[in-house]
C-alpha cells in the first residue's frame, strides 16, 4: 500500500498540493521505501486511487508525469513499472535552451561547452589515478578510430563519445558517466547547427584524445587538462 510522506500537502509557500502533486510524492516515495529497481512493477492505477484517496484523473495527471520525468514507464496492456529514470529530460531541456534563441550567437551552445570544460578538468585528477599504467584495447582503438576518421575528413562523433564514456568506466561516481553522457547527447544534436569542422581542427581534436589517454596512463594531471583544453580549443572557437 501506497503511504503519503509527511508534508506532501504543503509547500515552502505554504500552499496546499493539488492531488496530482500528492500522488506524484507518493509513487515516488514508494519506489524508495519499497527498493524496487527499473523495470519492477508498480501498483495498478486503480489501486494508487484507492491507496493515495485521489480521483483517477490526479493519478494519470501523475503519471503522466512521472513519464515525462523517465521515473514510471507504461506499457500498454501490461500495466505501470519503474521507468530507466535516465538524463533524456535534462537532455531535452538542454538542448532547448541551446536552440531558444539562435540568434545570441551560440550563447546556449556555449554554456553547455563550458559546463562540460569545467567537469572534464574537474575528473582530471580521478581519471588519471583511474587510468595509471592501465592498458585498454577498446579505448585504443577508439583513439586509432578518431584519428583515422579525422586524416579521412570524416566526421567521429561516435567514436569520440565512446572514448569519453570508456575514459570515466572505471570512476567509483557514475553520475559523472551520466552526465557527460547527457552532454554528449547535446553536443551530437546541437553541432550539426555549426556548420562541417575545419580538417585541421578534426586533426587537431584527434589528437588531443591520444595526449588525453597518454596523460592518463602517465597519471599526469597538467598534462591531461592541457589535452583537454585543445580537445575543445576548435568547438570554442567555432561557439565565437
Amino acid at each position: 500500500m501506497l503511504t503519503i510522506p509527511h508534508g506532501a500537502y504543503s509547500t515552502l509557500t505554504t500552499a496546499p498540493a493539488t492531488q496530482a502533486e500528492t500522488a506524484i510524492t507518493a509513487i515516488k516515495n514508494f519506489i524508495l521505501q519499497s527498493g524496487l529497481q527499473v523495470g519492477d512493477a508498480l501498483p495498478t492505477e486503480s489501486q494508487l486511487c484507492t491507496d493515495l484517496g485521489v480521483s483517477r484523473s490526479s493519478v494519470r495527471e501523475a503519471v503522466r508525469t512521472l513519464v515525462a520525468l523517465d521515473i514510471v514507464e507504461v506499457r500498454h496492456g501490461h500495466g505501470m513499472f519503474v521507468g530507466k529514470i535516465s538524463m533524456r529530460p535534462m537532455v531535452e531541456s538542454l538542448l532547448f535552451r541551446g536552440l531558444l534563441n539562435p540568434g545570441d550567437d551560440h550563447r546556449g551552445l556555449r554554456d553547455i561547452v563550458e559546463v562540460r570544460i569545467t567537469l572534464d578538468n574537474a575528473l582530471a585528477e580521478s581519471v588519471t589515478q583511474a587510468w595509471k599504467n592501465r592498458q585498454d584495447t577498446e579505448l585504443d582503438a577508439f583513439v586509432n578510430e578518431l584519428e583515422e576518421l579525422a586524416a579521412r575528413g570524416e566526421p567521429f562523433t561516435a567514436a569520440d563519445r565512446s572514448f569519453h564514456m570508456r575514459l570515466l568506466e572505471p570512476l567509483e561516481n557514475h553520475l559523472f558517466l551520466h552526465l557527460t553522457e547527457a552532454f554528449w547527447a547535446v553536443h551530437t544534436l546541437t553541432t550539426p547547427l555549426l556548420g562541417a569542422p575545419k580538417p585541421e581542427d578534426m586533426i587537431s581534436a584527434a589528437q588531443a584524445h591520444r595526449a588525453m589517454l597518454q596523460a592518463a596512463r602517465a597519471g599526469d594531471v597538467q598534462a591531461y587538462r592541457e589535452a583537454t583544453t585543445q580537445h575543445y580549443a576548435p568547438l570554442l572557437a567555432a561557439l565565437t
